[in-house]
């Protein structure tokens, strides 16, 4: 039987699948269309942005950091260009050690480089590119370039490197710069202007490269540079130039800094010398000094252990973070509060007989036969310790307090470095506040007998001595201390002062002032300075001094040759010069260095012969000699004389021994 096809029935079936193909392939273009109107036209503008964020590299361009010089022209720090081997450890495929090997084979990298290499990585983050050997030679860089393809996520980059010419010179002013740490990356994403260090890879770490760490760095320009899918460079689109930091212009004369270190040797100490008229810091010395260059670009283990574990403690900036009894030194100050108070007059005279007796305590003079009749010129000159002894009990700790605070002593100078401490000016007050059990925070009157002769409680930094015989040399002008005279602008070179016009005046008598100053003038002719200035073209005002480093036991006498030389006494000089109309004050402390005379007047005395009249030593150890006809050292014979601190309370029976210069 023939089956006959039911065509309507099979057209009609054709023509569903053809519709509901043609309703599919209409949605699908419809779906298409509707996505290509939310891509091209809604989300046109978004995406336009992306497209050009992709074709567009923003690069930053760091800017020149400003140089430092000194009030001459000297530069102390500056920068030069050179090229770095960069590892970007996230770009690294494998071992990290096994690619150094392989780039060993073209660049020389000692096992130094390795180390610093891994600490710095330590210190950054993994995407961060990090130096494995800087200042390359071209020859490195031809070889590297030419195998450059096997080292993915290593390039070499063109670098400026901060260099310091005088290497250890001054390295506790100007400090020094390294590569930026997770901490300082933490402390820049907290600044306003974060943004400007976008790119930077180093900043200031200690000394002036920190705290004029603004103003050296400058403002960071940027460059738009079209480049490939791929990354690379076609071509710059346009360039916004960095301005270069300000230049620092010192108030240091490098050169006086150089004859003064030299003068130190291998002694530890510090010297800090002020201009009186401006609070120009003209030198500033901290013995040992480093070699800042080691920081730059990471320092290695060795030289880390080496500074860090020296008992010499060569990182610690002594004139800012020392503290030191002021020994006799503080006598000018202790005489002109006399003057002012109204404790005693130019001719009061009191008879010391070697000693003062305090209740049943015994404070001996250096001179154990003592000095009879002493007035208050006689109390300067020879370094009378039982003048300064009855003044002081006369005086009280409150009193010698408010007079000796305007001076600066025990307070922060506001110099500009970071890490500044203020000492101990001390006061009934202050003891209050600084102990607990109620039997320590009583002051007892026997413990104002040693303030007198600069021992006790007090306790100063050579910058504040430095400060407060400026401030006496300036007639009681204050002029705050800076080391940075000038900031000069890097882009106009315009020019500003950092400290105009002075900070306040101490109201004192000029009569007073001129009855000290001339005393002061007595040390340098018939006193304990003469040895030392025997000859001086010029004429200066100074005073000796000694600082006790370990207190003596009952009945003991001191003798340098039975303590360590650690245990010795600190040897102390201050002066200004000329005595009529001071150029230069200067405060300098020798440590473990004995009486002042002997080991901090030499230093003092190299260093005005040569600001005053450009005398240089003529070698490294001569210290000036005494020729015949000159002004003998009075106290020479009490040289070796013992010396201690007290403060003990008034029911002490202990002797204590006075300063000896």
């Amino acid at each position: 039987m023939t089956e006959f096809k039911n065509t309507e029935r099979e057209l009609h079936f054709f023509r569903l699948r053809l519709s509901a193909v043609g309703a599919f392939v209409f949605i699908c273009f419809g779906l298409l269309l509707a996505r290509f109107l939310w891509l091209q036209v809604y989300k046109h503008s978004d995406y336009a942005a992306q497209a050009e964020d992709n074709r567009i590299s923003v690069v930053p361009i760091v800017p020149n950091r400003g140089l430092i010089v000194d009030r001459n022209g000297a530069v102390l720090a500056r920068n030069f260009s050179a090229y770095t081997l960069e590892i970007t450890p996230s770009k690294i495929n494998g071992d990290m050690d096994a690619v150094i090997d392989q780039l060993a084979q073209l660049v020389e990298i000692q096992p130094k480089d390795r180390k610093r290499f891994h600490k710095l990585l330590e210190e950054s983050k993994n995407f961060d590119s990090t130096p494995i050997r800087t200042r390359l030679s071209d020859e490195e860089v031809a070889r590297f370039t030419v195998q450059r393809f096997r080292f993915p996520g290593v390039e070499i980059q063109a670098r400026l490197f901060r260099q310091y010419p005088l290497g250890a010179v001054a390295s506790h002013v100007i400090g020094y710069i390294g590569r930026v740490s997770q901490k300082d990356a933490d402390n820049i994403d907290e600044m306003e202007d974060s943004a400007n260090y976008s790119g930077t890879d180093y900043i200031g770490k200690e000394g002036l490269e920190k705290s004029y760490e603004k103003q050296l760095h400058g403002t960071t320009g940027y460059e738009e540079v079209e480049v490939t899918a791929g990354g690379r460079a076609v071509r710059t689109l346009s360039r916004t130039p960095a301005t270069p930091g300000d230049n620092l212009v010192l108030s240091i004369d490098i050169e006086l800094q150089k004859i003064v270190e030299e003068a130190f040797g291998d002694r530890r100490g510090a010297l800090v010398a002020i201009e009186p008229a401006t609070g120009d810091i003209l030198a500033y010395v901290s013995k040992p000094t480093y070699d800042p260059n080691l920081f730059v670009e990471g320092i290695d283990q060795q030289s880390w252990d080496e500074l860090n574990t020296s008992l010499d403690r060569p990182l610690l900036n002594r004139p800012l973070s020392g503290t030191y009894p002021p020994g006799s030194t503080y006598k000018p100050f202790m005489a002109l509060a006399a003057l002012e108070l109204g404790k005693r007059t130019p001719a009061t005279v009191i008879f010391d007989p070697g000693f003062f007796m305090f209740g049943n305590h015994r404070f001996n003079d250096d001179v154990h036969t003592g000095h009879g009749s002493v007035d208050m010129y006689k109390s300067i000159v020879q370094s009378c310790d039982t003048y300064y002894y009855m003044l002081a009990n006369d005086l009280g700790v409150d009193a010698i307090h408010d007079f000796m605070k305007p001076f600066g002593f025990g307070q922060l100078t506001g110099i500009d470095l970071d890490h500044e401490r203020a000492g101990l000016l001390p006061s009934t007050a202050w003891k209050r506040g600084a102990y607990k059990r109620p039997e320590q925070k009583k002051w007892y009157a026997g413990e104002t007998i040693s303030l007198g002769i600069g021992q006790g409680y007090n306790s100063f930094t050579p910058l504040q001595m430095a400060h407060a015989v400026a401030t006496l040399a300036n007639n009681g002008v204050v002029m705050k201390p800076h080391l940075v005279k000038i900031i000069e602008d890097g882009a106009t070179r315009q020019r500003t002062l950092t400290v105009p016009k002075e900070s306040y005046r101490i109201p004192l008598k000029q009569e007073n002032i001129d009855i000290v100053k001339r005393a002061m003038v007595g040390v340098i002719h018939e006193g304990t300075g003469a040895r030392a200035f025997a000859n001086a073209g010029y004429v200066a005002a100074g005073k000796t001094g000694t600082a006790q480093v370990v207190a003596l036991k009952k009945n003991e006498k001191y003798d340098s040759k039975k303590v360590s030389e650690r245990q010795r006494d600190h040897s102390l000089f201050t002066a200004f010069a000329p005595a009529d109309k001071p150029r230069i004050a200067i405060a300098v402390i020798v440590e473990n260095g004995g009486f002042g005379a002997e080991a901090a007047a030499p230093i003092v005395r190299k260093a005005l012969d040569f600001y005053l009249l450009g005398k240089r030593p003529e070698s490294k150890d001569q210290a000036p000699t005494m020729k015949a006809g000159a002004a003998p050292d009075l106290r020479a014979a009490a040289a070796l004389k013992a010396e201690a601190e007290s403060v003990g309370g008034p029911g002490a029976g202990a002797e204590t021994d006075g300063n000896k210069d």
